[in-house]
């Protein structure tokens, strides 16, 4: 009899185990929230960044368990962390790897 999992094995499952079958069909995560901001930011007129948008994603999410503590909302809320974190990495990578911050170039 297999294990039932819990809900952080399930996301865990969705957000690393089965990303590149999410790629396939929604597009990269980060990549998708990028052209969401940018698409927001033209609805608006207000400049929305990735890390903006992100976070309103989480505090929708949120506020959605303020109704009802659905398993699927919680999945959300914590792939949407998970997704932000990784995103803030990526982009503190990106910006030590840039070339004049490089330390061989001393």
């Amino acid at each position: 009899m297999e294990k039932k999992k819990n809900v952080l094995e399930k996301v865990t499952d969705i957000m690393i185990h089965r990303s590149e079958e999410k790629d396939r069909e929604y597009g990269p995560f980060d990549e998708s929230l990028e052209r969401a901001a940018i698409i927001a930011t033209q609805l608006t007129g207000i400049e929305i960044t990735t890390e903006v948008f992100m976070k309103c994603m989480i505090a929708l999410k949120l506020s959605r368990m303020r109704y009802n503590m659905k398993e699927d909302t919680i999945m959300d809320g914590i792939a949407y962390i998970y997704g932000a974190y990784e995103y803030s990495v990526k982009l503190k990578e990106e910006v030590e790897n840039l070339p004049f911050l490089s330390k061989d170039n001393e």
